[in-house]
């Protein structure tokens, strides 16, 4: 790669796109790297990294394994429990936050981490205050323990993101990784191929501190894909307007709310239009979907383009590919992208394995399915449906559990806890791809760590206005003396879901009440079975009045109120929505999270 090469893009203060070169970013790696070795870095450590996806955690990964320490990644919209936990966990011996909002969590424990050194903190003296204590040093320090680095060095560890905090710490080598990467550009490569040097650019739409965002992004420095970090403050879809990726990169959601909110703008001007929509999307499928692209097939997509761009303008007007990670997308919503100019590739893997052992690409495509296993990697299908995978992207081991590290594994074979099916031509659905999404939910009285499933509703017939709805499902919920605030999130989901908080005046009347302890801190309170069954009960009645796509099969209650204070809340008293979704995306990811088999933690 050539020292002028522009590896990533980043919001300047002016909240201006710029460039950044491969020189630069090894100048910044270099400088980070030497103040972790003066800060007693030594090869092994962990560092603790508890930030959202932005630029500075790509630096600070990059220059922990440059002095061969090992990353443990934390979204920044964790818990405090699941923050104690890997701390307890993993003792490291130095801490970066982006922000203060976790600096009382780890002051609260220091006296427990014994190997805890250093805790820096990005918004208080920024990067600098890692590097400016080796500002003196010679880079031949860094060079040297570079050079020792070894595909067995352990690189980082991962804790899944899960509906209990207690979950072990997955250990990944740097060959786990590079395997990992390996196969997803042997298997997408020639999607990228014949775009000229320096065309193929995304913004990383997937979490940095999720396996699939780290193995996409180690991806694209080895393929070489421009990644462009956009600010949090503003919406995802607006920034991709912005840089108009080539590559689009993204959980599915994004697809679905792009499809979602041009279907909306096309209701809202009338019937005539919507229904020319509607049968724009039908025609895509249907030309996906077929082996030949006969004249009559291809003059009739013609005649909706006009269409097809209005979506792909959302998504930055140049996007000539998708790869989507993680969670699946439906095969309607996979066949209408492909069957509209822009292809889809979707990827599967879990944290034991690197990140991906499974993908579509060009030649290699099952819509709606994970995809076929990467080079480099054997996937089967138990006979209780469970999927064992086994290969170089394969880790050694859980953190400090040999126990847990012998009971993964199934005579050589991973055994991934996921249920999945295999077609005939070798292409898996795993979890929501193979079972029904009622399947995926705890019985009604199921309550985990502050959570309640709701049982599904039976299917209704959709009706236009679906935000109408959704206040008016809010309204209902806030009718209730306990409930103090709800944020219904249907859009992109497979079904609707709320975040709740509850009045705290309330909530301690309810605690005197039901004989709690006073002691008893709000983030248990929140958590109390009992106290879960009422609001599930008043969200089980707030169902009967809306109909069945936004009846809230899944809730968290938060222990805080949102606040204008934190950013969460409008001066009007109104939620600032995009904001929330952002802050709290680990807890709404995991009321979207698939059962694991065997009762793994």
């Amino acid at each position: 790669m050539s020292p002028h090469s522009k590896m990533f893009a980043r919001k300047s203060a002016e909240d201006r796109w710029e460039r950044v070169s491969a020189s630069d970013f090894l100048g910044e790696v270099t400088a980070l790297a030497k103040g972790f070795i003066a800060a007693g870095i030594s090869a092994g450590d962990r560092v603790v990294l508890v930030c959202g996806t932005r630029y500075e955690w790509v630096l600070v990964s990059f220059a922990v394994w440059a002095v061969r320490a090992v990353a443990v990644p934390v979204p920044s919209a964790c818990s405090a429990a699941r923050l104690r936990h890997v701390l307890r966990d993993c003792q490291p011996a130095a801490v970066v936050l982006e922000d203060g909002r976790h600096a009382g969590t780890v002051s609260g424990i220091q006296h427990e981490l014994t190997e805890l050194g250093r805790t820096w903190r990005m918004d208080m003296a920024g990067l600098e205050g890692i590097s400016r204590s080796g500002s003196y040093m010679d880079s031949t320090a860094i060079r040297f323990r570079r050079e020792e680095t070894t595909r067995e060095d352990p690189a980082a560890i991962m804790y899944p993101v899960r509906r209990v905090v207690a979950t072990r710490g997955a250990v990944l080598t740097h060959g786990n990784l590079l395997a990992s990467a390996e196969g997803l550009l042997e298997r997408l490569g020639p999607a990228v191929s014949d775009m000229p040097a320096g065309e193929a650019t995304t913004v990383m739409g997937v979490p940095l501190a999720d396996i699939h965002g780290l193995a996409a992004l180690v991806a694209c420095v080895m393929g070489r894909v421009r990644v462009g970090f956009p600010s949090r403050s503003a919406p995802l879809l607006w920034e991709m307007r912005l840089f108009r990726p080539t590559v689009l990169l993204a959980v599915p959601w994004l697809l679905e709310a792009a499809h979602r909110g041009e279907r909306s703008r096309a209701s809202e001007v009338g019937w005539d239009n919507l229904n020319t929509f509607d049968a724009a999307t039908d025609l895509a499928v249907s030309f996906d979907e077929a082996p030949r692209k006969g004249a009559w097939k291809r003059v009739s997509r013609v005649m909706y383009d006009w269409m097809y761009t209005r979506v792909r303008d959302v998504l930055g007007g140049r996007v000539r590919v998708a790869v989507c990670a993680g969670a699946p997308l439906s095969e309607r919503m996979d066949r209408f992208y492909s069957g509209a100019g822009i292809p889809v590739y979707q990827a599967f893997g879990t944290v034991e394995a690197g990140g991906a052992f499974v993908a579509s690409g060009p030649g290699v495509r099952g819509a709606g399915t994970a995809g076929a296993a990467l080079p480099g990697s054997e996937v089967r299908v138990g006979a209780d449906g469970e999927v064992y995978v086994r290969g170089a992207g394969v880790f050694q081991g859980y953190w400090d559990d040999a126990e847990a590290s012998r009971a993964a594994f199934r005579e050589g074979w991973l055994a991934t806890g996921v249920r999945g099916e295999m077609s005939e031509a070798g292409f898996l659905s795993v979890g929501e791809w193979a079972r029904p999404q009622a399947c995926l939910l705890p019985p009604r009285d199921t309550l985990v760590s502050g959570s309640a499933a709701l049982p599904a509703a039976e299917e209704g017939a959709r009706e236009p206005s679906l935000a109408g709805h959704v206040a008016a499902l809010e309204e209902r919920l806030r009718e209730h003396p306990l409930i103090s605030q709800v944020m219904v999130i249907v859009e992109g989901r497979p079904y609707a879901s709320a975040l709740i908080t509850l009045l705290r005046e309330q909530v301690e009347y309810w605690r005197l009440v039901n004989g709690r302890p006073l002691s008893t801190p709000a983030v248990e309170i929140t958590a109390d079975p009992g106290l879960l069954r009422e609001v599930q009960q008043v969200v089980h009645e707030a169902n009967g009045v809306v109909p069945s796509e936004v009846r809230v099969r899944a809730f968290q209650v938060l222990p805080e109120e949102f606040s204008v204070q934190s950013g969460l809340v409008l001066p009007s008293g109104e939620l600032r929505r995009e904001m929330i979704l952002r802050a709290f995306a680990e807890e709404i990811d995991g009321l979207y999270q698939v059962p694991e088999a065997g009762g793994r933690s």
